[in-house]
């Protein structure tokens, strides 16, 4: 018996995929299959922070290729420790630790506090945070929809509201060893916390000799305005774990710690076989120095200009905007399917995100300029319209603006 499979898939159902194929990127726009292009207000969820078809990075990735391409991590890496030097530099700690992936570099975090801990083994994390999908990192993520059909979960996990330095605080108990939390909450809808919070939650850490996890897998490498977003809050955290950005796209991930973290962790403590793999090493060497002062600086104006832009309209259907530095959510009121409005974009060429409670996530590149606000703000508005979401007076109000 014959089966048509031209249109089976062969991956598992882990996506929700949309039908457009991007094949090809530039700067800060994407092409389909057909050569259509598309304004990139995504970045691969807060990966490919310096656009498409950076030549420099490409000059950096093919170098590295034409001479090696992956060696064991049993011997020594030059370019390997030039990227920790620069990283240790930038977060004000002293060693790192390379894996692939944001949830591989929460899961060695939970290892390494543990190993610290020396028999301490509870991490206070807060309720809407996301650290990745592997055991650990999943258990830490205080979402019971994250949780369905995976229990039972990692142990060790006390979970507190965020924004909430009280709750912290009674949560602690003689087997608390750390405290992990993200400077802004990503997936659930660019949740900003209280200007003071980092800190309180840093003399926290300090007066109960508990550790401060910093998960800046999507709020690091600039996406915020300062190379880490904890940055913004004068502190400096015993752990913290990077991915996304670090490498553009390539697959890396990086747990920076203190020496005092660092000083548990011994040979076949932990490990990772392709972990800092040379072609993205190279490729994250090169990120770091492009992420210059200047770079930072175009991250807050476009990000003001984005954000002074959006609430200028005076939108009824937008009932916050959330934002620090190209870091943006854009939450609407309940009567509006946000996942659609993201659909409808698509369809007019703009690609986005949705995060939480009925969030437009929108994550530019970090080189984005004043015109593809415009365009962004223009597309946004004709869709708003297309759809009835706004009125005509609404629309003529944006031109004159």
């Amino acid at each position: 018996m014959s089966t048509n499979n031209e249109n089976k898939s062969y991956q598992v159902n882990t996506y929700k995929r949309n039908e457009v194929e991007f094949v090809k990127g530039e700067g800060v726009y994407l092409f389909d299959k057909s050569g259509n292009k598309y304004l990139d207000f995504l970045c691969g969820i807060a990966v490919t922070g310096l656009g498409h078809k950076n030549k420099k990075l490409i000059n950096a990735a093919v170098t590295q290729i034409d001479n090696l391409w992956h060696v064991s991590n049993l011997f020594t890496s030059t370019p390997q420790e030039n990227l920790a030097k620069k990283l240790c530099e930038k977060s004000g700690l002293d060693k790192v630790f390379f894996c692939n992936t944001g949830t591989e570099a929460n899961e060695a975090a939970i290892k390494f506090a543990r190993k610290f801990g020396k028999g301490k083994s509870n991490i206070i994390t807060t309720n809407g945070g996301f650290h990745g999908r592997t055991y650990g990192s999943l258990s830490a993520s205080a979402q019971e929809k994250l949780w369905e059909g995976f229990y039972p979960l990692t142990p060790g996990f006390v979970n507190v509201d965020y924004n909430n330095i009280d709750a912290i605080k009674n949560a602690i108990d003689e087997n608390t060893i750390a405290v992990m939390l993200e400077p802004i909450q990503g997936e659930n809808g660019i949740v900003i916390p209280s200007e003071n919070y980092l800190q309180e939650v840093r003399k926290v850490c300090d007066e109960n000799n508990l550790l401060m996890i910093m998960d800046e897998i999507q709020t690091g490498n600039g996406r915020t305005g300062k190379y880490f977003a904890y940055q913004h809050s004068s502190i400096i955290p015993d752990i913290v774990t990077m991915a996304k950005g670090i490498a553009n796209g390539l697959p890396l991930g990086a747990v920076i710690c203190s020496d005092k973290v660092a000083e548990a962790i011994t040979p076949g403590s932990h490990g990772s076989t392709f972990g800092g793999n040379p072609v993205s090493i190279s490729v994250a060497n090169k990120v770091v120095e492009l992420i210059t002062p200047e770079l930072l600086d175009n991250v807050n104006t476009v990000g003001k200009l984005f954000v002074e832009k959006i609430k200028s309209e005076n939108l009824s259907i937008i009932k916050e905007v959330r934002a620090k530095g190209l870091m943006i959510g854009i939450e609407f009121i309940e009567s509006i399917d946000v996942k659609n409005l993201a659909s409808k974009l698509l369809e007019n060429k703009v690609v986005v995100g949705t995060a939480g409670n009925n969030v437009l996530r929108i994550l530019p590149p970090l080189i984005v300029e004043e015109l593809h606000i415009s365009q962004f703000i223009n597309t946004f508005k004709s869709v708003l319209l297309i759809e009835n979401l706004i009125t005509k007076q609404s629309e003529e109000l944006c031109h004159q603006n």
